[in-house]
C-alpha cells in the first residue's frame, strides 16, 4: 500500500486488473504537486547531489574565450511523495517518470554562455524510497580564461559552477555523489583521441551571498585539459628551426662572395611566407601574444640582423680601392686582440704569404726593368762576369748622352715603377681590409651563433617545464 504523504486521496481506488507499473505511476502522480518543494516540512532542505563525468572536448575558442564540453550528467535527490511499499505493488522497487511531471531543482552551470546542442532525455528514475535519480548528457558551451602564452604547451584550467538560481542553501543545498577522489582521476568514458588531454577534474563546495543576502550553495568542477603539442612542433617549430640552421651554415660561404647575400635574402623571403601561411594556426586574443608568437618575431629580427651583418661585411671587402690603409687601433683589436680570442692560427700565416708575395712581385719587375736595360745597350754586370770579359763594356755614358731615345725610357721605366708601386701598395691596403673583415665576420658569427643558442636553450627549458609540469 502507498504510504502516507499527507495529502488527502479521494475516492481513487486501484483496479487489480491494471499492470503494475500502471497502477503504481497512477498511485504517484494522481495528487503530485509539481510546483512545490517535495518535501513535508517546509525546514527540512532539500540536498542534492551531483557528479560529472568528461567524455569529450570538442573545442577550444581562444578568440572568444569559449570552451565546448561533453559531460555526462547526473544528479539525484528525495523525493517525500514519491515513496511506496514494493510489496504492494508486485515488487517493484523503481520506476521511470517523465521528468515534466515531478519536482526537479533548478541547478544551472553559471559559465553557460550558449545553449548547446544536448539530446532530450525526458525521464528520472524513482526508487521506492523516494530517491530520484536524474541522469542526461549535456553539450556544455562556457566561458572560460584561456590562457595561451604557453601555447602549444599550454595547460588550461575552466570551472563549472553548479548551483540553484532561486533556492538559497536553506532550501536546496549541493554535495558530491562520489568521493573527490573517484572524481578527480576517473578518465573511464573520455575521448582521449583528441587535440586534448585531461588531466584530471577537481572539485570543490562553497557557499558564497549577494550583496549580505541569503547563502547560496555552489559545487565547482574544475576541468584541467592539456594540449597535445605534436602537430605544432611538426608544423610551427621545425620548419623556423630549419631555416634558423641553414641561415648560421650560410655564414660558413665565403664572406667575398656575392653569394651570402642573396643566400640570406632567399632565406628572409622564405620565412616571411613561412610566417604567412602559420599566422592562421596561432591562437588570437586580445588579451597577449603567445611565446611562440614572440619567438617567430625573434627568428626574423635575427635573420635581418644576419643579413645586415652580411651586407656590412662584403661593403668592406669589395671597396678596398677607395679605403685609406686600417688604422692602427683596428689592426690592434681585431688582427691581434680578435683574432687571439677568436684562435684564428693562420693569421700569421696569411701576413707571411702576403709579404712574400710582395716580394716576388718586386722582384719579378726588377728582373723585367733590368732586361729592358740590356734591350737598349745596358749589360748585366753578372753577364759580363759569365763572359770572362773578353768583350768591351760599351760606354754607357758615351750612349746616354749620344741617344735621343734615353731620356724617354727612363721616364717610361719610372713611370711603370710608380705605378707597379702604387699597385702593390693598394694590394696590401686590400689584403689588410680582407683580413680585418674575415676576422670581423668570424667574430659577429659567433656572437650570433652564441645569441641564437642561448635564444633557443632559454626557450627549450621553458618548453619544456610547461610541457612536464
Amino acid at each position: 500500500m502507498l504510504q502516507d504523504t499527507g495529502t488527502p486521496k479521494a475516492s481513487w481506488v486501484p483496479d487489480p486488473d491494471t499492470p503494475a507499473l500502471l497502477r503504481l505511476s497512477d498511485s504517484l502522480l494522481a495528487h503530485y504537486k509539481k510546483g512545490t518543494r517535495p518535501v513535508r516540512d517546509w525546514r527540512t532542505t532539500t540536498t542534492v547531489a551531483i557528479d560529472v563525468m568528461v567524455y569529450a572536448i570538442l573545442s577550444v575558442d581562444e578568440k572568444n574565450q569559449v570552451l565546448t564540453t561533453y559531460i555526462w550528467y547526473r544528479q539525484h535527490w528525495t523525493d517525500e511523495f514519491l515513496q511506496w511499499d514494493p510489496a504492494c505493488f508486485d515488487n517493484i522497487t523503481q520506476i521511470s517518470l517523465l521528468a515534466e511531471s515531478i519536482w526537479v531543482p533548478d541547478i544551472l552551470i553559471n559559465e553557460f554562455v550558449d545553449v548547446g546542442k544536448s539530446p532530450d532525455v525526458p525521464y528520472v528514475y524513482v526508487r521506492h524510497h523516494g530517491e530520484v535519480q536524474n541522469l542526461k548528457p549535456i553539450q556544455v558551451v562556457t566561458a572560460c580564461s584561456l590562457d595561451i602564452y604557453n601555447f602549444p604547451f599550454d595547460v588550461q584550467n575552466c570551472s563549472l559552477t553548479f548551483t540553484s538560481w532561486l533556492h538559497n542553501i536553506r532550501d536546496i543545498n549541493l554535495s558530491l555523489w562520489r568521493t573527490p577522489e573517484l572524481v578527480k582521476f576517473d578518465r573511464s568514458i573520455f575521448m582521449n583521441q583528441g587535440e586534448w588531454e585531461l588531466l584530471y577534474v577537481l572539485s570543490h563546495f562553497q557557499e558564497f551571498s549577494v550583496k549580505s543576502s541569503d547563502s547560496y550553495a555552489e559545487m565547482k568542477f574544475y576541468v584541467v585539459i592539456r594540449r597535445r603539442p605534436l602537430f605544432y612542433t611538426v608544423s610551427l617549430l621545425l620548419p623556423s628551426i630549419f631555416l634558423m640552421v641553414m641561415d648560421i651554415v650560410g655564414f660558413y660561404l665565403p664572406p667575398n662572395s656575392g653569394e651570402r647575400v642573396s643566400f640570406k635574402i632567399t632565406l628572409l623571403l622564405g620565412y616571411s611566407v613561412f610566417l604567412i601561411i602559420v599566422s592562421d594556426t596561432l591562437p588570437a586574443t586580445a588579451v597577449g601574444t603567445p611565446l611562440i608568437g614572440i619567438y617567430f618575431v625573434v627568428c626574423m629580427a635575427l635573420l635581418v640582423i644576419s643579413l645586415t651583418e652580411t651586407i656590412l661585411i662584403v661593403r668592406l671587402i669589395h671597396n678596398q680601392d677607395l679605403q685609406p690603409h686600417v688604422p692602427s687601433w683596428v689592426k690592434h683589436l681585431l688582427l691581434e686582440r680578435a683574432a687571439v680570442l677568436l684562435c684564428i692560427r693562420d693569421r700569421k700565416k696569411l701576413s707571411q704569404s702576403r709579404a712574400q708575395s710582395s716580394d716576388i712581385s718586386r722582384h719579378v719587375e726588377n728582373n723585367d726593368s733590368t732586361a729592358k736595360l740590356n734591350h737598349y745597350g745596358c749589360e748585366d754586370p753578372r753577364e759580363r762576369e759569365v763572359a770572362g770579359g773578353t768583350r768591351p763594356a760599351p760606354a754607357f755614358g758615351s750612349l746616354a748622352e749620344g741617344s735621343p731615345l734615353m731620356p724617354s725610357i727612363l721616364h717610361e721605366i719610372s713611370t711603370i715603377r710608380q705605378f707597379l708601386e702604387k699597385r702593390d701598395e693598394f694590394r696590401d691596403v686590400a689584403r689588410e681590409w680582407l683580413q680585418v673583415g674575415y676576422v670581423l665576420d668570424v667574430l659577429l658569427f659567433r656572437a650570433y651563433l652564441l645569441a641564437v643558442l642561448a635564444y633557443t636553450i632559454t626557450l627549450g627549458a621553458l618548453w619544456s617545464v610547461w610541457q612536464y609540469a
